[in-house]
């Protein structure tokens, strides 16, 4: 049975977006869906765990994001959510073949880019989120 090991590869993934409120809307309203929420920002940027979405003239287009989803209804109220939120359906809900239990939806974000929310089934976590807060900020 294989590992996955999440929270040590990436530190963080930058979106430039043509438009920043629109941005903020999509994502605003997919990761509510998701049971998160935008961090922190200005007029001109804004994150959340390791997605940070800053205004730009040369957005990121054909990126393919995945977000975690906690379960097959998360993964379905993240797709309402992003068509509702002004994206593009790319995928509706369900079964995918990259393995048995792995159920997912896509929709592309404001900029074009492919934003995914997968639910792989029953799994073990050692730990819900590694925390670390930085000692010289």
């Amino acid at each position: 049975m294989p590992e996955f090991y999440y929270g040590r590869l990436l530190d963080h993934v930058t979106l430039k977006v043509a438009d920043i409120d629109a941005s903020k809307r999509f994502y605003e309203s997919v990761l509510d869906a998701l049971g998160r929420e935008i961090r922190g920002g200005t007029d001109d940027f804004f994150w959340t765990d390791e997605l940070f979405v800053v205004q730009s003239k040369t957005p990121t287009s054909a990126m393919h994001i995945a977000f975690q989803a906690a379960d097959r209804e998360t993964v379905e109220r993240f797709h309402g959510a992003a068509l509702a939120a002004g994206g593009t359906d790319n995928g509706a809900p369900g079964l995918r073949e990259y393995h048995a239990a792995y159920y997912a939806a896509y929709a592309l974000d404001p900029d074009g880019n492919n934003v995914e929310a997968v639910h792989h089934g029953a799994t073990t976590r050692s730990t819900e989120a590694v925390v670390f807060e930085p000692l010289d900020w």
